[in-house]
């Protein structure tokens, strides 16, 4: 997966609850510490990462929702943003039209007519910024371009929905600015050299069905295979096969039914990383962090976890 690392943007989705937010900011802390000048940037104004990264406010970031769309130095090279539709269009705006006219289209009720009006354009904003983040030539004003921008994007089908709004628009467009800049953005998210998709899963059957499902909707709506998949919170295997036959023979004591339950459910998780290896093919690398046994996660774990994924 160090290869990941060479491209200008990484989209991290899955299921939800499947730890899509740690794979971001692991592989975030990996980048950064190699010399990549790197943003995780999440969005509906969600502040996980930088919550997690640095949650007394350490480098610049304060409590959730302050100083909301602003790119935050974390610290040794990595950075994050939180982007909200609404300002993603205010900056736009901005950037192409008089002032006077920009603030008028991005006031909150204009805001709200137009997406009420225009289904999908919420997801296209929200990539937009992404795309723009990504870029040598930034257009935001005294902005510094990036090595890597890593997206923690929402899961499975919103997913989906915000990689595919710029084509959809592109087609739908077919002419004009609109259609223009959809097609150079869903250029971008399109191309594997520009753009890799980390799917998240857990070692379990729902999660596996649904990764195996957005593969197939990847595919048929971007184009775009996987670059990785990372199955998060795997069991270590604690007992041999001679050691989980003596447990099923042995009387039925709280330690030894607890014992047992930990010999099934590790052996559950193998069965589904198998047959998720099975089903997104041998062109597609599997990697498999491990269930860290702590209440939270802090940047030694993350580190730690980050470091699995690229060595």
């Amino acid at each position: 997966m160090r290869d990941l690392l060479a491209k200008p943007l990484l989209v991290v989705t899955g299921k939800g609850g499947v730890g899509k937010s740690t794979v971001a900011a692991a592989l975030g802390m990996a980048a950064a510490a190699r010399g990549l000048r790197t943003i995780v940037a999440e969005v509906a104004a969600r502040d996980d990462v930088s919550r997690t990264l640095a949650p007394d406010g350490a480098g610049g970031v304060g409590p959730t929702g302050t100083r909301a769309f602003a790119e935050r130095d974390l610290g040794e090279g990595l950075h994050h943003i939180s982007i909200d539709p609404e300002s993603a269009l205010e900056e736009y705006l901005k950037d192409q039209l008089p002032r006077g006219v920009s603030g008028l289209l991005a006031s909150s009720r204009t805001f709200s007519y137009l997406t009420a009006a225009t289904p999908g354009l919420r997801e296209l904003l929200t990539v937009g910024k992404v795309w723009e983040l990504a870029q040598t030539d930034r257009r935001t004003p005294g902005a510094h371009p990036y090595d890597l921008v890593i997206l923690d994007a929402p899961a499975s089908g919103h997913g989906v929905a915000i990689l595919t709004a710029p084509g959809a628009f592109a087609d739908a467009a077919r002419l004009g600015p609109v259609a223009r800049q959809g097609g150079i953005i869903h250029g971008m998210l399109a191309d594997p050299v520009q753009t890799g998709i980390v799917a998240v899963a857990a070692p379990e059957e729902m999660p596996v069905n649904e990764t195996l499902a957005l593969q197939r909707a990847l595919r048929d709506g971007l184009g775009q295979p996987f670059a990785a998949v990372v199955v998060n919170g795997l069991l270590p295997a604690r007992f041999t096969k001679a050691e989980v036959e003596v447990l099923a023979g042995a009387a039925g004591s709280p330690a030894v039914r607890a014992a047992r339950a930990e010999a099934a459910r590790s052996r559950g998780h193998r069965a589904q990383l198998a047959r998720l290896r099975r089903g997104v093919g041998p062109e597609v690398e599997v990697r498999s962090l491990p269930f860290l046994f702590r209440t939270a996660l802090g940047t030694p774990e993350l580190a730690r976890l980050g470091e699995e994924l690229v060595s």
